[in-house]
């Protein structure tokens, strides 16, 4: 009687601090869906996790905190969800007299997070003024895909001048200020104070930098490194493949004439970009693969204040990702990519171009950008 009474008080106090283990765990997994939301290493996440779950009374000193993100069991194992397992090594009181045996509780929780929407245009500094700035006399059309930037300032998005922005939502974790024509299709207002934004291109490896430089003669050029710039004078076609421009700048003179289906363009060691306005430009990505949907890749190694000018004219479409996340991008001219595919993710955006883009472009080989999103706990 004796034995089965004290087995019964501390199986009590068990269960209440199992409780008290699956809220902690509760609250880990939420925190740590957030910052997979945002893109956070596993690292942060797990840091987070710990918090959270201190924050809710688990003592790190009586158990542990383990992360997968994605779940390695249950029914959300895919990457927009988060597992954290908590243990707990629990004493034993009354029971102890009868048993010394070590007592473990362990609760799961998993967070998982939906997409609200895309984007056609993502700014990815998180403190910019004027992160995503609109101006001149231009028009600029987003059919099905947002305006989102990731800065905390005021006036994260600005607009001024003649021009006019068609989108169905702005979206911003600061704030906007607007002098010119904004029209919103979906959205009765700007939408700030979002949480930031995950880099949709992350996870994207940088190409490896051969050690050969290729002949930028002829009339047709072949995939590889090209040192200390590329500068074309003439009309060029470029094979499918990897383009390394490495150092320098990539310079189209004004009357050329660029075709290139499969192409990448990676600008390496501060690299720039400088496209004459009379330039014409026919120019798509890879469909499938590493690079599939991605036009111009900057490297993340790129310094911050080397700035990159995108400019073409009515007759050119450059289809596909355009992807600076370190530099600065001015999207100029009228121009827009097959059938309005451009996307175009940068550490800040300038605008003064007419062109529409669109959102449903699969068939380039193009995934959508998404933002927002719930996070809730799933399991």
């Amino acid at each position: 009687m004796a034995g089965g009474a004290a087995f019964g008080l501390d199986s009590g106090i068990w269960y209440l601090d199992q409780t008290k283990l699956q809220q902690a765990a509760d609250a880990a997994a939420y925190a740590a869906g957030l910052e997979k939301r945002a893109g956070g290493t596993p690292e942060v996440m797990l840091a987070s996790a710990r918090a959270a779950a201190a924050a809710n009374g688990f003592k790190a000193s009586l158990g542990d905190v383990s992360l997968n993100a994605p779940p390695t069991s249950g029914t959300h194992q895919n990457d927009k969800a988060a597992e954290v397992i908590l243990t707990r090594r629990e004493p034993r009181y009354f029971s102890q007299l009868f048993d010394d045996s070590v007592i473990t509780l362990r609760s799961r929780a998993v967070a998982h997070f939906e997409n609200a929407s895309n984007a056609c245009v993502l700014a990815l500094d998180t403190s910019a003024n004027q992160a995503a700035y609109f101006s001149g006399n231009s028009t600029a059309t987003f059919i099905g895909c947002n305006v989102m930037t990731n800065s905390l300032s005021a006036s994260s998005i600005y607009s001024q001048g003649s021009t006019r922005v068609t989108a169905p939502c702005l979206m911003t974790t600061g704030g906007v200020s607007l002098g010119a024509l904004v029209t919103q299709t979906v959205c009765e207002s700007a939408m700030v104070g979002l949480p930031p934004v995950a880099d949709p291109f992350r996870n994207v490896p940088e190409p490896t930098i051969p050690g050969a430089c290729q002949n930028s003669n002829g009339a047709t050029l072949q995939p590889g490194r090209y040192c200390g710039g590329l500068s074309i004078n003439k009309n060029v076609n470029f094979n499918p493949g990897v383009y390394i421009i490495d150092g320098g700048t990539f310079r189209v003179n004004g009357n050329s004439t660029l075709n290139g289906s499969g192409v990448i363009f990676y600008l390496a060691n501060n690299a720039t970009l400088a496209f004459n306005g009379n330039t014409v430009m026919n120019l798509s990505p890879p469909t499938s693969g590493t690079y599939s949907g991605m036009l111009f890749f900057g490297s993340r190694s790129n310094a911050t204040t080397t700035s990159i000018t995108v400019n073409g004219n009515a007759a050119s479409t450059m289809t596909g990702a355009i992807y600076f996340p370190k530099q600065p991008v001015s999207y100029l001219g009228n121009f827009q990519g097959a059938n309005g595919c451009t996307q175009l993710v940068a550490r800040t955006v300038s605008w003064s171009g007419n062109t529409t883009l669109k959102v449903n472009c699969a068939g380039f080989g193009m995934g959508a950008l998404a933002v927002g999103g719930v996070v809730k706990l799933v399991e």
